[in-house]
């Protein structure tokens, strides 16, 4: 497939992004290779703390929490998803669906990365996608975060909200990467950070996967996606190790989905969520540090 890459230097001097690039090559599932990024940070010994990102953000979402977990001693692992950030970007929305997404970043986290010891943190589609590779490979993981995300089922309709931004997402003509996540957000960005979460679109030509994602909701019972998610849940179902569930109550997308995980799978017992206020969709930027001290009392919290 036809993958653009963005210039490296639009990427240069990003507020509050210190971290070393990383890459790997990864199957494109279509004969050809992608190139992948991620950030690494922290002790190589370390247990792993896995950072998911959904749409239209990339790793950069995430510059607030890494310190504070690495500071904690953890490993923190946070990659860019196909189509976004530094990671490159095939050109055409048709090669892009729920189900590559998956495969893409499980070549990446199982086969180069070999991930094991870990706790995963998911916001937006980085739950959706997050939750499978959990699932599936249950022994390479400890915990699981879900903030402000889902595992949809074709029993439950999304929100209204994310109905509307589905529309909206494939309606636009430019599609405003930074104003969306400006708009996601209770906090007023910076006109930095909206040139950080712009940089890895030069044009709209960059932007098929940001563009194409909302469409990628799995519909119907015979979606294949829904299929698949029908045995994530089955997995979830089963799950007695530690579920913290931290939503924040100004997300118009997500709200009430707490519920769902605290009430469906046996590792939330007990546990410590929380639902925090004043934060919008983008909780990672809204309320980062409370969230990443979150997450550091909830692993010490349920050593293994």
């Amino acid at each position: 497939m036809k993958a653009l890459r963005t210039p490296d230097d639009r990427f240069a001097n990003l507020a509050d992004y210190p971290f070393a690039p990383n890459y790997v090559e990864i199957n494109d599932l279509d004969g050809g290779k992608l190139r992948v990024h991620y950030i690494d940070e922290g002790p190589r010994e370390g247990d792993i703390v896995l950072l998911m990102h959904g749409e239209p953000s990339w790793s950069y979402l995430y510059r607030k929490m890494i310190p504070i977990l690495v500071a904690a001693g953890h490993r923190v692992i946070a990659p860019d998803l196909v189509g976004f950030g530094k990671s490159d970007k095939p050109t055409e929305m048709t090669d892009y669906s729920y189900s590559r997404h998956v495969q893409w970043m499980a070549e990446l986290l199982f086969d180069h990365l070999s991930i094991r010891k870990t706790t995963f943190f998911g916001q937006d589609w980085g739950g959706l996608i997050g939750l499978r590779l959990v699932t599936a490979n249950v022994d390479r993981f400890d915990r699981i975060v879900v903030a402000n995300t889902g595992l949809p089922l074709a029993n439950r309709e999304p929100s209204a909200a994310f109905r509307a931004w589905q529309k909206f997402s494939q309606e636009v003509p430019v599609f405003d990467v930074g104003k969306m996540m400006s708009g996601g957000s209770k906090t007023e960005l910076a006109p930095e950070v909206i040139a950080a979460y712009n940089a890895p679109f030069p044009d709209e030509t960059y932007k098929s996967a940001a563009r194409i994602f909302p469409t990628l909701y799995p519909d119907g019972v015979d979606h294949p996606s829904n299929i698949a998610n029908t045995k994530a849940w089955e997995v979830l179902h089963a799950w007695n190790k530690p579920l913290l569930t931290a939503f924040t109550d100004g997300d118009p997308i997500t709200r009430g989905g707490h519920k769902t995980f605290q009430q469906e799978v046996p590792g939330a017992k007990g546990q410590a969520h929380t639902l925090i206020e004043g934060g919008g969709h983008f909780l990672q930027e809204d309320t980062g540090e409370e969230f990443a001290a979150i997450v550091n009392a909830f692993i010490a919290a349920n050593p293994v």
